[in-house]
């Protein structure tokens, strides 16, 4: 059986859905519509949402009781939506049952490395897609921010100062683009909407593969000096590989344009943190927006908090408040592939790692 082609059911058995992290009711009755299902779903036994589209909750504690019940549920379980963050480590011994875990996140392969489900024979579905709108619209605005510097705007209305000034305009330049996924595709999208010229990085490229992606040009990612050198932006968008992790460095960062601005809403090990916060202070960057860390939550000491050409954002730029509803979608229509036997959508791809 090929990866991502689920078993048939035996007949009139009923396949068992855990949801492990908050879902609005509505959203759950949607899984539950779905014939040959039953659903479990305690949310009195699952962290509480923080905010919307939150899928780690506060920090819980069960009560022993509360503990026997979950374990039996996690026993009794064959399919999950979202990983059961209690139980990380020791899951493929307290859901024996379970054959497929639908993600929330896309970039689920550090977890899957970090706890050792890698070596499980778990089928693990990805959110990828999910998450691209709101990711292109963060980077359009960390862009927009930096071109018409957004921090002086704060700062002279703080100060109470009318001041003229000269802005940039985005349209005309030239982003590039680290990860021509859905993500990458979204962001050159909502690049080339407000005029820019869009150059990118993808592992297989192709003849007529510019005109396809929608980008002006595209190349491999050995190619990377050459988009260092003609971006005006840089925005990564790949996942963290072995490939990819350290992937910007002192030298990639010295090799772009003076002035230019990084975007990351990729993961932090992707970037040399002390090298990015060198090129910052001297001016080798011109900003930097920063969906992720090397080490998060950013620690208090860290001095991208404090420079006046960095937007930080904890890691939210894909949160929004359309994303439950998306991931429903998604999951359920997973489901049926799943009940159908049929091969389903994202499948992660344990050599790739994305």
């Amino acid at each position: 059986m090929s990866p991502g082609m689920s078993r048939p059911r035996s007949a009139g058995s009923t396949v068992i859905v855990l949801i492990a992290s908050y879902l609005e009711p509505e959203h759950v009755e949607r899984i539950a519509g779905i014939g040959g299902v039953r659903v479990i779903y305690e949310p009195a036994l699952l962290p509480r949402p923080r905010y919307t589209a939150d899928h780690t909750g506060k920090a819980l504690t069960r009560s022993p009781e509360e503990e026997r019940r979950w374990c039996a549920h996690l026993a009794e379980a064959t399919v999950m939506f979202d990983f059961d963050h209690s139980h990380l480590y020791d899951l493929p011994d307290r859901a024996p049952n379970v054959r497929w875990i639908q993600a929330t996140s896309a970039g689920i392969g550090q977890l899957l490395l970090k706890t050792g489900l890698i070596r499980s024979p778990i089928v693990f579905t990805t959110a990828s897609g999910i998450h691209a709108a709101p990711l292109a619209e963060f980077v359009l605005l960390a862009l927009l921010a930096f071109a018409k510097d957004l921090p002086r705007l704060a700062r002279d209305q703080a100060a109470h100062r009318w001041e003229r000034y000269c802005g940039r305009e985005l349209s005309g330049s030239t982003v590039g683009i680290i990860g021509l996924g859905r993500v990458g595709r979204a962001v050159a999208r909502h690049c080339r909407a407000v005029g820019m010229r869009v150059i990118a990085t993808k592992r297989t490229v192709s003849e007529g593969s510019e005109a396809l992606e929608g980008v002006d040009l595209l190349v491999p990612p050995s190619q990377l000096p050459a988009i260092l050198r003609e971006a005006d932006a840089l925005v990564l968008a790949c996942p963290q590989t072995p490939e990819t992790e350290g992937l910007i460095g002192r030298g990639e960062l010295r090799a772009m344009k003076r002035g230019a601005v990084l975007v990351n809403i990729s993961r932090g090990a992707v970037v040399d943190e002390p090298a990015l916060v060198e090129a910052l202070r001297d001016g080798a960057l011109g900003g930097a927006a920063l969906d992720v860390a090397g080490t998060e939550p950013l620690p208090q000491d860290s001095p991208l908090w404090d420079l006046p050409n960095v937007l930080i954002s904890p890691h939210s730029a894909s949160t929004a408040d359309t994303e439950n509803a998306k991931l429903t979608d998604l999951f359920c229509e997973n489901l049926r592939r799943y009940l159908r036997g049929e091969a389903m959508l994202n499948v992660f791809d344990r050599e790739r790692l994305y």
